[in-house]
């Protein structure tokens, strides 16, 4: 009897923590920009925030910006479209990030969180732009 209540422990805390899955929706970032930037400082922003947090950036055409990230054998794929009264960061592409019905490995999520964070200190220094 002690061993089976040792065996059905086991299997609820496997069970556990299958629910407690490194996955997580896809954040989809909407940021509007108050006014007093052009859309080159936006773009300028972008770029830097990538370059700090490296992104491989590359202009894709006018107001988009292509970007990739990888780490340790994930990769991740964003398209940035922007103008001078906001942007978005929106999921392109992955590997080995667990991407699936609207869902990825949190990791992905953190990349973008502070890639947005950083855009957005970017542009209140506004100045150095």
């Amino acid at each position: 009897m002690k061993k089976l209540t040792i065996w059905l422990t086991a299997i609820a805390m496997a069970g556990a923590l299958t629910g407690c899955a490194r996955t997580a929706p896809i954040t989809q970032v909407h940021t509007t920009i108050g006014t007093g930037h052009t859309q080159d400082q936006v773009k300028k922003a972008i770029l830097k925030a990538g370059a700090e947090r490296q992104w491989i950036m590359a202009e894709a055409g006018p107001g988009l910006i292509k970007a990739r990230q990888q780490s340790r054998g994930h990769d991740a794929v964003i398209s940035i479209p922007y103008s001078a009264t906001g942007y978005d960061i929106k999921y392109a592409d992955s590997r080995n990030l667990r991407a699936g019905g609207g869902k990825i490995h949190k990791a992905y999520n953190r990349w973008v969180r502070n890639l947005d964070k950083d855009i957005q200190l970017n542009l209140s220094a506004g100045a150095n732009l």
